[in-house]
């Protein structure tokens, strides 16, 4: 660790929190640094684990608790401040998630004796089924104004692109120029965990894609050079919480009600797809899942088809 509290990993930086002891700081590095070298998981994911542990290991240092004194008791304490807290069951079933896989790789190197967690249940969230948007929502989301801009053409162009692929906002906002392959209709997309997929696109997006390239994006970039396919007024590449913004603005635009977000357009591709016949395992491949039950959930959100074709066909429908 570096004298200004920062301690670094390829492509991560995290923030030490002073008040945090010598021993807590050190298990954590330790454990994130297996994550990064040896696991090989995301880096919003590593952070993701570093602020549930965080919380945690704050606890322990208020109620003056060495790591190696962690146990049943300690534990259910801090489900019920968590609970006091109004914190949900998704958010606290995160951190137990979290906390076992840190404790495990803790006792794996005998720096405790046991994981505590291991006998903890995971709180009990329900199924969420996910929101996406109608077909004629998407389609007044995917219209653009009859004035446009560099700026227009960009964001349409990225929600065409998010439609007709499903992919995260994540690799939507970091996609190379590279990345997109225009001739063949196809993207390539480096995932969760590195791996890699690709996806094909229609014929829209690549309409909006063509337009951008041609006329938008040169005019943003005004003669510099960068790698990301979609850019900022600066040439680089945008934020997720920008493109976040954007799809409200275009939204409220189209006069889309409802709450919506780049993941709504994911879903909605999932969605649209099963819903028209495509199988379970190409939705899966697009959506780059690697276990195909994240994928099943989709195949239980059309429910109102399902219901008039059981009315329409069934004898005592």
């Amino acid at each position: 660790m570096c004298a200004s509290g920062v301690f670094s990993f390829p492509f991560l930086f995290v923030i030490v929190n002073k008040p945090l002891s010598q021993e807590f700081v050190s298990a954590k590095e330790l454990f994130l640094h297996y994550l990064i070298t040896e696991k090989r998981f995301a880096d919003n994911t590593v952070k993701a684990y570093d602020a549930d542990i965080d919380i945690f290991l704050f606890f322990l240092q208020k109620k003056k608790k060495p790591l190696q004194q962690v146990n049943s008791n300690v534990i259910h304490g801090f489900l019920e401040q968590c609970r006091n807290k109004q914190i949900s069951h998704r958010s606290n079933a995160r951190r137990i998630s979290a906390l076992k896989s840190f404790f495990s790789y803790l006792s794996n190197r005998d720096l405790v004796s046991g994981n505590p967690f291991s006998n903890i249940s995971t709180p009990k969230s329900g199924t969420s089924l996910p929101k996406g948007l109608s077909v004629e929502q998407v389609s007044r989301l995917l219209t653009p104004p009859a004035t446009t801009t560099p700026l227009l053409q960009r964001n349409y162009a990225m929600l065409q692109l998010l439609y007709s692929t499903g992919l995260r906002v994540s690799e939507l906002v970091t996609l190379p120029v590279t990345g997109c392959n225009l001739t063949a209709s196809f993207i390539r997309v480096i995932g969760k965990g590195e791996k890699e997929r690709l996806v094909p696109f229609g014929i829209p997006a690549k309409k909006a894609i063509d337009v951008y390239l041609e006329s938008g994006r040169p005019l943003i970039l005004k003669g510099r050079r960068s790698n990301t396919l979609f850019v900022t007024n600066r040439g680089r590449g945008m934020t997720r919480l920008r493109f976040w913004q954007i799809i409200k603005e275009v939204a409220r635009a189209a006069g889309i009600k409802e709450v919506i977000s780049p993941h709504s357009l994911r879903h909605s591709f999932a969605t649209h797809l099963l819903s028209n016949g495509a199988d379970l395992r190409s939705v899966q491949i697009m959506l780059g899942h690697s276990d195909i039950t994240t994928t099943q959930i989709y195949t239980h959100v059309d429910s109102g088809k399902l219901k008039s074709i059981h009315k329409k066909f069934h004898p005592r429908g």
